[in-house]
């Protein structure tokens, strides 16, 4: 995997803490620019961290159990990161809306609530990274920084355009995900 491919696969990752990050932008109650600020801020902070650190925990679990599937590693990577693309669709095209979504809390719990809940993904995605040849420390770093850099945008994004953006990133994001675990398997395959 090289470096444009662990890009694309943080921005696929990025694209539902990008969308939570819009949805607590656009919520009404910054009169203040300065609260938003502060809430573009801990978006990036929480959600870049989280989605740095549960890659490298995928990693040390899936590295474990590396010797043991070593001749199905590219099914497993194709199964997980393809399970976690199906899911963001599912959730983006089917799911309910969460009614409460424009009036969330911001509290230091909320964003680590938020922030264990958009990085699921990206533990599942750090155990089939455990199975490819990819630098981990490039991997979690490029996903933290763009995760960062989305969900401080995406704050400022939700507060100007509100929540008409937020279903069409995890869209994206689903698509971006099911199409590298696809180019995996076929590399693996010998087709691509």
């Amino acid at each position: 995997m090289d470096f444009t491919e662990i890009l694309v696969l943080s921005i696929g990752l990025a694209m539902d803490a990008t969308a939570v990050s819009i949805t607590l932008g656009g919520q009404e109650d910054y009169k203040k620019k300065h609260r938003l600020f502060t809430t573009a801020l801990l978006c990036g902070l929480f959600f870049g961290g989280f989605q740095a650190l549960m890659p490298a925990l995928g990693w040390l679990l899936g590295s474990g159990a590396r010797q043991l599937v070593a001749g199905v590693d590219h099914w497993v990577a194709f199964i997980l990161l393809s399970a976690i693309g199906l899911k963001m669709l599912y959730d983006s095209l089917f799911g309910k809306e969460d009614e409460a979504g424009r009036c969330l809390p911001t509290s230091m719990r909320t964003f680590t609530i938020l922030a264990v809940a958009t990085s699921i993904d990206a533990f599942a995605a750090g155990v089939s990274l455990a199975f490819l040849d990819v630098p981990l420390l490039l991997a979690i770093v490029t996903i933290g920084i763009v995760t960062f850099i989305l969900s401080f945008v995406g704050a400022y994004a939700g507060d100007r355009f509100g929540s008409m953006l937020g279903s069409r990133f995890n869209i994206a994001g689903g698509i971006t995900l099911l199409a590298i675990g696809l180019k995996i398997l076929l590399s693996h395959l010998g087709v691509a």
